[in-house]
């Protein structure tokens, strides 16, 4: 529950930022949490046509901004960390399980050259993938 509520405050942070005189939204930290509120802040960023500036770890649901927001709206900074696992769900008690199918479609869903980053990797899986620093520079611009 905890871990739900920072990734909504999170998430309420990055919404706040999401405002029509802004040039930019910023990713300073997001933990990811569920994937619908993050689904519908980057459509609301995406529709804005405003710049996404990585600026720190985003995680788990929060790289499906790669996914929403064109790429050459994206750039990161040297603080910039992604970090990619397999899709899960939690039970009625608790238990998370594995949602393969869900998976493929997140990764199917990634720009090609991320995706071929965590393909080379193993893929989706219940460890977490970290893309940073001269690689994560490779795929993204650094910001200016």
């Amino acid at each position: 529950m905890r871990k739900m509520a920072m990734s909504i405050l999170a998430v309420a942070a990055l919404a706040t930022a999401v405002a029509p005189a802004r040039a930019e939204v910023r990713i300073l930290a997001s933990p990811g949490g569920q994937v619908g509120p993050f689904l519908e802040l980057f459509e609301m960023v995406r529709a804005s046509g405003e710049r996404v500036v990585i600026d720190g770890p985003c995680l788990s649901a929060c790289t499906l901004v790669l996914s929403m927001v064109p790429n050459d709206r994206i750039c990161v900074t040297r603080r910039a960390v992604l970090g990619f696992h397999a899709a899960r769900s939690v039970d009625r008690r608790g238990r998370m399980y594995a949602e393969p199918e869900a998976s493929l479609e997140v990764l199917d869903a990634y720009p090609a050259a991320v995706r071929g980053w965590i393909i080379r990797r193993g893929g989706l899986t219940s460890r977490l993938l970290l893309l940073r620093g001269r690689e994560l520079a490779a795929i993204y611009p650094r910001c200016r």
